[in-house]
């Protein structure tokens, strides 16, 4: 990429907001494009299911102020319709188009549809943005009746959590055994307890049969034979890659898009992926390209895409970060470090701290409200889990274009992660640690 330019990046999120900060951050002069489908700038999609549904914040609140002067041009509410990556065109509604010498894909994830929910009813909702807090709280507002979630996921617990917060009588459903019980028995016990204690009632290894819309109220058969009554039903059972405006392009789309290790695209030139919807190998882990929908992952691979697009294909650096979340439940703090998902046993690390191994080899752990311990154990699965030697290569001579694009540094400013990183690496959630500037695999050697 060089002076003149233009960068279109497709997806108005966080991963699209942190690519557009580290462009300018490496010093590309050129015209960037920002085309995002909601009406809103960037914000902080995690407040979605917690402080904006309980009224704690307002949207406007919850905006992600950028940390250096973008000068992007924005295209909010505008639905990226087609990709012509021989033509290096995104085409927008009306047959509208926009060429591109580079293009960052961040759109991110659909909420997944349940079968047979009556999506046409307004007390039917899922659970994404902005709008759908606001639309799940004027439906809560029209009746003093009980809530459900469906779903017993990461959002679904945290949307229970906060309607026990406001005072609301709500029924989480999973057909799991137990709520968040991918992350071992441990966690979804001491999870089971706290919405006990907290009164949220919970119908788990069941489904919904079928459904009544009557014009007060929503009526739940579940296949446990229980019969429930809701002013609101919230569905949260996962997400789709919004890949649909992709499809002829020539990239590979199952399941996300199909990157190498670097982010960029298969299947086209000057493309680049971030956020939930990249499907990459990460070398730490292995080399099988998969997806990872978590905040942080969204604000790394969203500057990892745009380092890999000023570089060029063959000078990128393969994305290989120690994947991390964490998240407030009641008065608990869940964590998670490395890939907790892929684990075929799991060992008791310490108190509250559950491993995840896979071939003999600790790949993941999962904190409840252990945040000290956590620590600990971030440090340690960096070091079990270490970045390959081949990942960072004597730089090639960089291209004149790149050279005049990138400085002699480029430091990672402090606030980038905050206050998610903080809070992860820190025992109290106001602590401020950091821990960019300490982890290596934020560190990008300059270019």
């Amino acid at each position: 990429m060089s002076d003149g330019d233009r960068i279109v990046i497709v997806g108005a999120g966080v991963a699209g907001l942190r690519s557009a900060e580290r462009l300018r951050e490496l010093g590309f002069d050129g015209e960037i494009v920002l085309v995002g489908d909601e009406p809103r700038k960037p914000y902080h999609r995690p407040m979605v299911s917690k402080e904006l549904i309980t009224g704690g914040v307002k949207p406007v609140a919850a905006s992600l102020e950028p940390y250096t002067d973008l000068d992007v041009h924005w295209r909010l509410g505008t639905r990226a319709t087609w990709l012509d990556t021989k033509e290096r065109t995104v085409h927008l509604p009306g047959g509208e188009s926009l060429w591109y010498d580079g293009l960052i894909v961040a759109t991110g994830v659909y909420p997944r549809h349940l079968p047979g929910s009556p999506r046409h009813d307004p007390r039917v909702r899922v659970l994404r943005t902005v709008e759908d807090s606001l639309a799940v709280r004027r439906a809560l507002g029209n009746s003093n009746k009980s809530v459900v979630v469906i779903g017993s996921g990461l959002i679904g617990n945290e949307f229970a959590a906060s309607m026990r917060y406001m005072g609301r009588d709500v029924t989480l459903i999973g057909h799991a055994k137990a709520p968040l019980h991918r992350f071992g028995e441990r966690i979804a016990s001491a999870l089971t307890k706290e919405h006990q204690h907290h009164r949220a009632k919970l119908a788990m290894n069941t489904e919904v049969r079928n459904w009544i819309s009557t014009k007060e109220t929503v009526g739940l058969h579940l296949t446990n034979n229980q019969f429930l009554v809701a002013s609101c039903v919230v569905l949260s059972i996962g997400s789709v890659p919004a890949v649909d405006w992709l499809r002829g392009s020539e990239l590979t789309i199952d399941d996300g898009v199909l990157c190498e290790s670097t982010l960029f695209a298969v299947g086209a030139e000057d493309v680049v992926v971030a956020g939930d919807i990249a499907k990459w190998p990460n070398l730490r882990i292995d080399e099988t390209p998969r997806r990872v929908e978590h905040w942080m992952n969204g604000v790394e691979s969203g500057r990892a895409a745009a380092e890999s697009l000023m570089l060029g294909r063959g000078n990128a650096r393969p994305y290989t970060p120690l994947p991390r979340a964490w998240s407030s439940l009641y008065d608990a703090r869940l964590q998670t470090v490395g890939m907790p998902s892929l684990g075929k046993d799991t060992i008791e690390l310490s108190d509250g701290v559950t491993g995840f191994v896979r071939d003999g080899r600790l790949i993941g752990a999962a904190g409840w409200d252990r945040p000290k311990a956590m620590i600990h154990w971030t440090a340690e699965l960096d070091r079990r889990l270490p970045v390959p030697e081949p990942v960072f290569p004597a730089p090639a001579p960089a291209e004149p274009s790149f050279a005049a694009s990138v400085g002699e540094s480029t430091p990672i400013g402090e606030d980038i992660l905050a206050p998610f990183e903080r809070d992860f690496l820190s025992d109290t959630p106001t602590a401020a640690v950091p821990a960019q500037e300490e982890m290596p695999w934020a560190r990008v050697p300059a270019g």
